[in-house]
C-alpha cells in the first residue's frame, strides 16, 4: 500500500531531496569525465542501437529526465530527436553545455526537478530516463508529471536498477570503474542516499508496474534483459547491477 503523505513525509522529503543535491553537485566534475569517455565507448553503440529499436521514427520531441550532463540526450541528439533534458543539479546541466559535441540546436539543457515539471501538459512525444528513478525521494509522483507531459499514445522509456539491495555485495574487478574511484567519504554518502530512500525496499520492478497502472499508463512492457545486452565488458562504465527497461504508453 501506498504511504499517505503528511507534513511529516514532506519535510523528509525535501531534507532528502536537498542532500541528493549536494551529492551529485560534489561528484559533477568527475561524472562528466566518465561520461565523457563513455560517448566514445562500446556501451555508447549499444545504447545506441538499442533505443533505436524503441524508437525507430526520427524527429520525436523528447524529455530526457535526469539527464546529468548529457549523455542521453546527446545519445537522443544524433538519432534525430529534438530533446530537452533537465536535472536538479545546476553543474550537472552546466558541464552539459560544455560537451554538447555540436549536438546544441537539438539540445535544450534545463536545471529542473524530475518531481516538479513546469512544462505545459502533453508537450512531449517521448519521456526518457536511465538510473534516475531509485534516486527520486517521491517516484509515484514523478511518474505522475512524466505522464501529464507525454502526449496521448506517447512512449515512457525508464531504465534503472535495485541499486540499493545489491551495493553491499557488489564486486567490481576494474581499478578505474567509477564507483572504486570514491572516496569513503562520498561512498557512506551513496549509501546514505540507499538508506533514506523508501524506493529502495520495493520489489522493482513490480513496484514500478502497479504505481504505472494506478496513474493509467498503457501497454507496459519489462524488459530484464537491457544490462545484459550493455555492459558486457567489466570496464569503467560497467553496471553489475541487472538493469531493466520500462516501456509504457499514455
Amino acid at each position: 500500500m501506498t504511504k499517505i503523505r503528511n507534513k511529516a513525509n514532506i519535510q523528509e522529503e525535501t531534507v532528502a531531496k536537498e542532500f541528493i543535491k549536494e551529492y551529485w553537485e560534489e561528484r559533477s566534475s568527475g561524472f562528466t569525465i566518465l561520461r565523457k569517455a563513455e560517448l566514445n565507448s562500446n556501451k555508447y553503440i549499444r545504447w545506441k542501437e538499442e533505443i533505436k529499436k524503441k524508437l525507430p521514427i526520427a524527429g520525436l520531441n523528447i524529455l530526457d529526465v535526469g539527464c546529468g550532463c548529457g549523455f542521453f540526450s546527446i545519445l537522443l541528439a544524433e538519432l534525430g530527436h529534438q530533446v530537452t533534458g533537465i536535472d536538479i543539479t545546476q553543474s550537472m546541466i552546466e558541464q552539459g553545455k560544455l560537451m554538447l559535441h555540436g549536438a546544441s540546436e537539438k539540445i535544450n539543457l534545463l536545471t529542473m526537478d524530475a518531481e516538479k515539471l513546469t512544462f505545459d501538459k502533453e508537450s512531449f512525444d517521448v519521456v526518457i530516463a536511465r538510473n534516475v528513478t531509485w534516486n527520486l525521494t517521491n517516484p509515484k509522483e514523478a511518474y505522475k508529471q512524466w505522464l501529464s507531459v507525454l502526449k496521448l499514445g506517447g512512449i515512457l522509456l525508464n531504465y534503472d536498477a535495485e541499486y540499493a539491495k545489491d551495493h553491499h555485495k557488489q564486486q567490481i574487478n576494474c581499478a578505474k570503474h567509477a564507483h572504486n574511484q570514491l572516496s569513503k567519504e562520498e561512498l557512506d554518502k551513496c549509501h546514505h542516499i540507499y538508506h533514506m530512500l523508501p524506493i529502495s525496499a520495493q520489489i522493482r520492478p513490480e513496484w514500478d508496474i502497479q504505481i504505472l497502472e494506478e496513474l493509467g499508463y498503457k501497454s507496459i512492457e519489462i524488459d530484464k534483459g537491457v544490462g545484459e545486452r550493455i555492459y558486457l565488458e567489466q570496464d569503467e562504465f560497467y553496471i553489475p547491477t541487472p538493469m531493466f527497461g520500462i516501456k509504457a504508453v499514455k
